[in-house]
């Protein structure tokens, strides 16, 4: 991988994290129309995730640091429920993580993967945004806006969500809201699920070798990292807002036209 190649994905990274596109999905599509070659694991798509996690903690420092409080005053208040809840939603990512690894990876090499869960991104969307309002009116609402079984479903779709194509955001967010959850619950409840699981696979990569036994050089890995913590402080700020108010179908329409130009030109 080329250092100009890994700003470009990095920039792809970090201004597709925050929208309910699949960033995984339009790395792989950024891949292959720069011709850049598998590298054979997930050393770089692992680095610019975890500098999009940074540019989350940095942009939600007030609320993680709120939290924190909350939580060292070892009491049961909101704050040590909402970490719960948090804790439950991380518990399918888990799963997936430990026991389904080798076969995550494989998938990634795969543009028809990558164009069928573009599909399935947008069914997904539409079709929450469809049902969302009857939902939640029939929804009791719950403490931190969200209770523990939602937060566990919500984790399963973040769990699938681990196939390129498939947006985690888009996933979660979806999830929450066929399960009841409120929007504006949601959009914060999602970006800070991802925070554990992907700096700990950054933490397992680093210290049992992935890093330094990757194919790609240190160089692409750190411009990548910086491209997307950079556009990602930019994305988090600005979409996040959107993707509270805007309606999700017409990110489901971008999906879906997505999803069938990769079908039809890149699988």
């Amino acid at each position: 991988m080329e250092w100009f190649e890994a700003i470009i994905l990095g920039l792809v990274q970090g201004l597709t994290e925050f929208l309910p596109v699949s960033s995984s999905g339009h790395l792989a599509i950024g891949k292959a129309l720069l011709g850049v070659e598998p590298s054979g694991d997930l050393i770089f798509e692992v680095t610019v995730h975890a500098a999009t996690v940074l540019a989350t903690m940095v942009v939600f420092r007030k609320e993680i640091w709120k939290l924190l409080c909350g939580l060292f005053k070892f009491k049961y208040n909101d704050e040590t429920d909402y970490i719960a809840k948090l804790v439950v939603s991380m518990i399918p990512v888990f799963v997936v993580g430990m026991f389904f690894k080798d076969k995550v990876e494989a998938a990634f090499g795969s543009l028809a993967v990558v164009g069928v869960c573009l599909l399935v991104t947008a069914v997904l969307l539409a079709f929450s945004d469809w049902m969302a309002p009857r939902v939640a009116a029939a929804v009791k609402a719950s403490r931190n806006g969200v209770n523990f079984w939602q937060a566990f479903v919500i984790g399963i779709g973040q769990a699938l969500a681990v196939l390129p194509g498939l947006s985690r955001s888009g996933t979660t967010i979806s999830t929450g809201l066929l399960c009841g959850v409120k929007r504006e619950n949601m959009a914060q409840f999602s970006f800070l699920m991802v925070l554990v699981p992907i700096l700990g696979e950054t933490f397992l990569d680093l210290v049992g070798g992935g890093m330094s036994s990757s194919s790609i050089g240190a160089m692409p890995l750190l411009l990548g990292f910086l491209a997307a913590f950079f556009s990602g402080l930019f994305a988090c700020r600005v979409m996040i807002a959107l993707v509270r108010k805007a309606q999700l179908k017409w990110f489901g329409l971008y999906c879906a036209l997505a999803g069938v130009l990769v079908l039809l030109f890149l699988a």
